[in-house]
């Protein structure tokens, strides 16, 4: 049941973070929503990557958006999961990474990104997932 909870909560929060920067959870400042739209999430892409000239800043931003459906939909699907969840260890780790030197340590520590990149860490590195019962 663990290996199932935690491949559907990475996944949730991957398209959950989609959803907001599509504008699907609402407005921004409405609710939790956080961007709303993709020009707000781009926003923030930069001040995350403050160190790369803007178009990359965008290429980025897009490039983590599928991403992170990819990875969301093959932690669903179960489909190559050690490489879906390894992955997403690297992505999420890399998100952490950068908002820690972007715009500090609190938050990712409040959002939880370094637990969700250990978690996907542990999910890739899982003895379990040598049998075909845990895809």
């Amino acid at each position: 049941f663990a290996l199932y909870f935690v491949r559907f909560a990475l996944a949730a929060s991957f398209l959950s973070a989609v959803a907001d920067r599509f504008g699907l959870w609402g407005a921004a400042g409405t609710g939790e929503v956080s961007w709303g739209e993709f020009q707000s999430f781009l926003e923030f892409t930069s001040l995350l990557l403050w160190f790369l000239p803007e178009p990359l800043v965008v290429f980025c931003g897009w490039a983590a958006t599928i991403l992170e459906i990819v990875l969301a939909v093959g932690l669903i699907t179960g489909i190559q999961l050690r490489a879906v969840a390894l992955g997403s260890c690297l992505l999420l780790l890399t998100f952490a990474l950068c908002m820690t030197f972007g715009t500090g340590p609190e938050g990712p520590l409040s959002f939880s990104v370094w637990t969700a990149s250990a978690a996907s860490l542990l999910l890739a590195t899982h003895p379990q997932l040598h049998t075909p019962a845990a895809a």
